[in-house]
């Protein structure tokens, strides 16, 4: 049985690309590979130790969002140590160069003969990334060039990783899309359609995914006032800008068209998805997207902005649209391309859904990191 230390500076029941991904790819490895995750616990009601999946869970700190995020590089490195000596692991993973990274680093240090593998979920703007890099000062950079292996979900983020001074092999892994649940029938979707009022004229615009800065959400809800009153807003997720995406609609005079909903199961969203009409994501920065290739698995049309990741699957005209960053005119104009156009709008779904499948397929990512590990652990 080999070993493996997974570090992240979060984990479910919190979600995000990276924090499925994880499950995802531990949940298909083989059953020659144990797996310990350490990571902050951010919220109080989440247990100190849990099992989740495949995966023993630590979680470091009081239940404190932000503090248990800066200690946890000491936190979590000293834990490390301590279940090192009782488990020898083979092979140290860290998730993204964050906080968890930097516990990664703190291990690597006092472990060179652990090989250690790191891989980029980056979402954040090169911006608010500089930031962190000037804080962390030295130690950034050396998350980066004391890895033996880096993971990429993009060229964007394999072309930063290299940007950073990485000498390892670096390799583009996507996250992915677990087809056998998006592929499924469409159960229950007329249902959510009765739940959101929507009509046969309606058409639902839907995003998913957290309610950040980044998402650029606002930039939706303004676009609706280029676009006919049937045509109305769907998101699910939780996030901080909550209060000010209602309090925007209310000033654009909107408020009645857009739907502000919590975040749901992988289960319940499928639904909601099959019952949209088009999926956009207006973003400003993204690792790769992940919520883009779950709507162009379940047969939905997809517009987003030509930053970070995207490029990796969008093609304009081929498997999307793309529009223009901070523009809401030029997302309700690329809206009603796609609905005055039924031959394009049948194109980019089967173009959309076929890349889906074919490149997409979490089982396909899972082998693959299944052979960086087996490489790692037996130089």
């Amino acid at each position: 049985m080999k070993k493996v230390l997974i570090f992240s500076t979060t984990y479910l029941p919190l979600i995000g690309g990276a924090e499925i991904a994880v499950k995802e790819i531990t949940n298909r490895l083989g059953a020659d590979l144990a797996f310990d995750l350490i990571c902050a616990r951010i919220k109080r009601e989440l247990p100190a130790q849990e099992k989740i999946g495949r995966i023993n869970v630590y979680r470091l700190g009081c239940g404190c969002g932000r503090l248990d995020k800066f200690l946890l590089p000491w936190r979590g490195a000293r834990l490390a140590q301590k279940l090192h000596r009782k488990k020898n692991y083979d092979l140290v993973w860290a998730i993204m160069a964050s906080f968890g990274g930097l516990a990664a680093l703190s291990f690597k240090n006092k472990n060179p003969q652990v090989p250690h593998l790191l891989t980029l979920q980056e979402g954040d703007s090169p911006e608010h990334i500089h930031s962190r890099a000037r804080w962390l000062g030295p130690y950034y950079k050396k998350m980066f060039t004391s890895a033996d292996y880096i993971s990429a979900i993009s060229q964007y983020l394999f072309d930063f990783g290299r940007g950073q001074g990485a000498i390892c092999p670096v390799e583009i892994v996507p996250n992915g899309v677990d087809l056998y649940l998006f592929l499924k029938g469409s159960d229950g979707v007329e249902l959510i359609k009765e739940k959101l009022n929507k009509n046969d004229g309606d058409k639902l615009i839907i995003h998913t995914g957290r309610l950040a800065k980044k998402n650029a959400l606002g930039d939706i809800i303004r676009a609706l006032k280029y676009l006919p009153d049937n045509y109305k807003f769907l998101s699910l997720g939780n996030g901080p800008d909550l209060i000010e995406l209602k309090q925007l609609a209310a000033k654009e005079g909107v408020a009645g068209r857009v739907m502000l909903l919590n975040q749901v199961s992988h289960e319940e969203m499928i639904k909601y998805l099959k019952a949209a009409d088009v999926f956009v994501r207006p973003s400003l920065s993204e690792g790769l997207g992940n919520s883009f290739l779950e709507a162009m698995a379940v047969g939905l049309p997809v517009i987003g902005t030509p930053v970070g990741g995207i490029p990796d699957f969008l093609t304009a005209g081929e498997t999307g649209l793309f529009c223009k960053i901070k523009n809401p005119k030029s997302i309700a104009d690329q809206i009603k391309l796609l609905f005055s156009d039924e031959a394009l709008r049948q194109k980019l779904v089967v173009n959309a859904k076929k890349l889906a499948e074919e490149k997409y397929g979490w089982d396909k990512i899972a082998h693959q990191m299944a052979d960086i590990f087996a490489r790692l652990i037996r130089s």
